[in-house]
């Protein structure tokens, strides 16, 4: 049996919820814009990764002091900062010169994407901790409610890559990022005028040495969670996008337009199918009817279900000579398949950091966990160019299976004890 959401958590709810959207619609098109234009200006695998390396940097630091932020002055304060924050970063990276040294431009674009990685997890961390505050808090009130904003987030951010990659062929980089800017402040002025009362306004007492953690279990599911989204942007940020260009253009204007619409849709489409699966697997999992217990249980089960898809892909890369048309396709279906999994997965660590908390310090937890979330980026960040200018595609996928591996080992250290929260 559920409770009724009261009227106002629940308008708080869906205010939150689009803001949300409005702002990862902006940062899923800003990666693609990113990653496809300078990979055009002919930088290289690793160097395409360090543009994205202050971005995860940014939101370890952003979502450690976040949590405390938020309980001290409230968490409307912090969403609205977020999305302030990424419409000044859009509208500095108009201002890239195409005329600077690479060095120049990748400097200049890792401190804007620094700027955007602080925005994203004020934004993130505020939207994750008013579910916890504003869901009914029986049966699987959390768990459909966190589902249904994590799902519909990673929706909308897939429909980003495909606006990126659209925004790029048709107006160019500087007047893609410029429109964003201009819609999502737009946005951000309606939410400000429109927001109703829901949200808690803060409290003094908050403490930052507070947003450390002594919950076992949250420590736990923070661990896992690192090795998680490592094994996915290992392959996610630089690895498969690269390798798809590579096979899809032909080095001309026309080939290079054809072929950022393709890995744009691709992308888009693995993104939208992720959050699709996250905002059902209450349903999938048949959270209503199950135990705190069997959900942690079955968060090893799926981690373990996760690694064989990564570790069959690099046999597969293995035992092609290069680049051929049954790896490609073997590739597009299998990664498909890694997302399905990786969703469950995802919604289930989403689920459970907000069941391990305690509503009085729900934001320092989010932010502690989102902060693990974010080392795990900026791992996979990190070695997904090196790996892929190292040792290719198998190479890739290969540390994508250590780390899904990892991640399930830690997630078997979970306690069963539905008890045990947060101290």
């Amino acid at each position: 049996m559920t409770t009724r959401a009261r009227p106002e958590g629940l308008s708080a709810y869906i205010a939150v919820t689009a803001a949300y959207w409005a702002f990862m619609l902006t940062d899923g098109a800003l990666r693609m814009l990113v990653l496809l234009h300078f990979h055009t200006l002919g930088f290289s695998p690793v160097q395409l990764a360090y543009l994205f390396v202050l971005y995860e940097i940014a939101g370890m630091a952003t979502n450690l002091a976040a949590g405390w932020i938020a309980a001290r002055f409230g968490l409307t304060s912090t969403l609205y900062a977020g999305l302030a924050l990424q419409v000044v970063a859009l509208l500095a990276l108009t201002q890239l010169d195409p005329t600077w040294a690479i060095g120049a431009s990748v400097a200049f674009v890792m401190c804007v994407q620094g700027a955007s990685g602080v925005a994203k997890d004020l934004a993130k961390m505020s939207s994750k901790s008013a579910v916890k505050l504003l869901a009914p808090s029986e049966g699987d009130g959390l768990f459909r409610w966190v589902a249904l904003l994590t799902g519909s987030k990673n929706a909308v951010k897939g429909l980003g890559f495909l606006v990126g990659a659209a925004l790029l062929a048709t107006l160019g980089f500087t007047w893609a990022v410029l429109a964003m800017a201009l819609v999502l402040a737009a946005i951000l002025v309606a939410v400000v005028l429109l927001m109703p009362e829901g949200l808690p306004r803060g409290r003094k007492g908050a403490k930052f040495s507070q947003v450390f953690s002594t919950s076992a279990n949250v420590n736990w599911l923070s661990a896992a969670r690192v090795f998680l989204f490592g094994a996915r942007d290992v392959w996610f940020v630089v690895g498969i996008p690269i390798y798809f260009y590579a096979v899809l253009s032909d080095g001309s204007e026309e080939g290079n337009r054809a072929a950022f619409f393709l890995i744009g849709t691709f992308m888009a489409i693995w993104i939208i199918l992720y959050g699709a699966v996250q905002a059902s697997a209450p349903r999938l999992l048949r959270a209503a009817t199950r135990p705190e217990g069997a959900l942690i249980r079955a968060a090893r089960g799926w981690a373990a279900a996760l690694f064989v898809v990564p570790a069959a892909l690099t046999c597969a890369a293995l035992l092609s000579s290069g680049p051929q048309p049954w790896l490609t396709v073997t590739l597009v279906a299998g990664l498909l398949v890694f997302g399905v999994l990786f969703a469950v997965n995802s919604a289930l660590h989403s689920y459970l950091i907000l069941a391990f908390t305690r509503s009085e310090r729900v934001t320092m937890d989010v932010g502690f966990y989102y902060m693990a979330n974010a080392g795990g980026r900026l791992l996979g960040t990190l070695l997904s160019g090196f790996t892929y200018q190292a040792g290719g595609l198998p190479l890739v996928l290969g540390t994508a299976a250590l780390m899904v591996g990892l991640s399930a080992l830690v997630a078997g250290r979970l306690s069963d004890q539905a008890s045990q929260v947060a101290a």
